[in-house]
């Protein structure tokens, strides 16, 4: 937990009401989220039990297993939830824009993309095990199941894995987006309480919230009370009416609260690098239809050497980004990295926008300005710097004395012989600069799979489905 962020949940625990931590939206929220509320079986890792989900909030879906331990009924389950799920990820594939690309072939990418939002973490990784436990399953053959069974496993366990891509809008834990832009006076663990969090948010702390009777578990496990009171009854009896509304009265609640939740972050202004971001979700979406469409195998249950070190390059490299665009975008996360010296804002209070270095053809336009700060100033000199200002503009620091700060631009102040309006901070302007850039290191040179050293297991086995992966155990 940041500095600020614990100072706001102390000021939040004094005011009674959450604090503000973000000044503006950091992830996308689409015309036509996929609301998804699943309830699985206590005591089973991904055994379904029930689901609520739509695109209406007005006219929501009830999904249920009348009897879960019985494995035709959950295939059946499935099934259904393919019916409703399939439908709405390749109502998104059909109109696409051409993508240029530098030195590679031009792309098709989906103008929009679907958007699977889920209570909490755990719901979504209950969905990626769900996606695990169907996306090998076959029609025919020895155990077999519906048709679109094995494309709905395929296609959660893609969203369940983009869920965790830094950034990325596909997958979305409600909790954790509201808690990336509002503190409670509560710690993080009672922040995984819906009903809870959103109290905080809207209204202060409240005993109700936290009252299963009045808002049950924002699932995928039900309130334990519930299950032996309620729900084995109902099992037992055998009716299937009455064991869906008692699911019903549990499913309900967090359906209003999601839609709450998603009013409220779609309330704040997107920050500048939220499109963008979407952008390469709707790149990543289209190259999993593509590979759909072109017959590719299914994911593999674990990635070889080659394959987990690249996917871990993307990730790292992706964090790294989404850590400086949430800090070019929004004040108050930048100001984190002020406090810790990573980067400092003041008044500049002179200007050499002609200053030039070297002689002849080596001669360069650095523009120097210096800026009065009160922030802690912790980079060396020679440090490259960024600001959010100005983006794309490059800068490095020449010295940091006395609470004054002198650095030269480096890039993007034009190439003439005198820089483009605009480009050199007016004195009695207020910047910020950072040494959070975009300037990442490349990816890493890495073998292809067929060259991975015996070290890491030599080169991965081609995946051929069996009969074993059909009778895989659903749990």
């Amino acid at each position: 937990m940041s500095l600020l962020t614990s100072l706001a949940r102390l000021r939040a625990l004094n005011e009674g009401i959450a604090q503000p931590v973000a000044t503006v939206r950091h992830c996308h929220v689409g015309d036509r989220p996929m609301v998804f509320v699943p309830l699985k079986l206590s005591g089973e890792a991904a055994a379904p039990l029930a689901a609520m989900l739509g695109t209406d909030r007005e006219r929501p879906r009830l999904l249920v297993v009348a009897q879960p331990r019985n494995r035709d009924l959950r295939f059946a389950w499935a099934a259904e939830l393919a019916g409703v799920l399939l439908p709405y990820i390749e109502s998104f594939i059909g109109d696409t824009e051409t993508v240029e690309r530098k030195n590679a072939d031009p792309y098709e990418r989906a103008l929009d993309a679907p958007q699977l939002v889920l209570p909490n973490p755990a719901g979504i990784a209950f969905a990626r095990l769900l996606g695990r436990s169907t996306r090998f399953r076959r029609p025919d053959g020895p155990y077999p199941v519906p048709a679109e069974v094995p494309l709905l496993g395929r296609w959660l366990t893609y969203f369940g894995e983009r869920a965790a891509y830094p950034g990325s809008s596909l997958t979305q834990a409600v909790t954790e987006e509201l808690g990336r832009h509002w503190a409670s006076g509560q710690s993080a663990l009672e922040d995984a309480n819906l009903a809870a969090l959103l109290s905080w948010i809207t209204q202060g702390p409240s005993d109700d919230a936290e009252d299963p009777l009045i808002w049950p578990p924002a699932g995928p496990a039900t309130d334990p009370g519930f299950d032996a009171e309620v729900l084995a009854p109902a099992i037992e009896s055998e009716s299937a009416e009455r064991v869906a509304e008692a699911l019903r009265t549990q499913l309900e609640p967090t359906w209003r609260l999601m839609w709450q939740a998603l009013d409220l972050l779609a309330g704040l202004e997107p920050g500048a690098s939220v499109a963008q971001r979407w952008e390469q979700d709707r790149g990543s979406f289209s190259a999993m239809a593509a590979h759909l469409a072109e017959g590719g195998p299914p994911q593999a249950r674990r990635d070889g050497a080659v394959a987990a070190a690249a996917r871990l390059a993307r990730m790292e490299r992706a964090q790294a980004g989404y850590d400086v665009q949430r800090a070019y975008d929004d004040p108050l996360v930048m100001a984190e990295y002020r406090l810790t010296g990573e980067a400092f804002a003041g008044e500049v209070v002179e200007t050499v926008p002609d200053n030039v270095e070297g002689e002849g053809r080596s001669r360069k336009l650095r523009p120097l300005v210096v800026l009065k700060t009160d922030d802690p100033v912790r980079l060396p000199p020679g440090a490259s710097l960024g600001t959010p200002q100005r983006r794309g503009q490059g800068a490095e620091l020449v010295e940091a004395r006395d609470g004054l700060v002198t650095l030269k631009i480096t890039k993007g102040m034009g190439r003439g012989r005198t820089p483009v309006p605009g480009a050199v901070p007016e004195v009695g302007e207020r910047v910020c600069y950072t040494s959070l850039t975009d300037d990442f290191q490349g990816s890493p040179a890495l073998p292809d799979s067929e060259a991975t050293p015996w070290t890491h297991g030599g080169p991965p086995q081609e995946y051929v489905p069996d009969d074993e992966d059909a009778q895989e155990e659903w749990s």
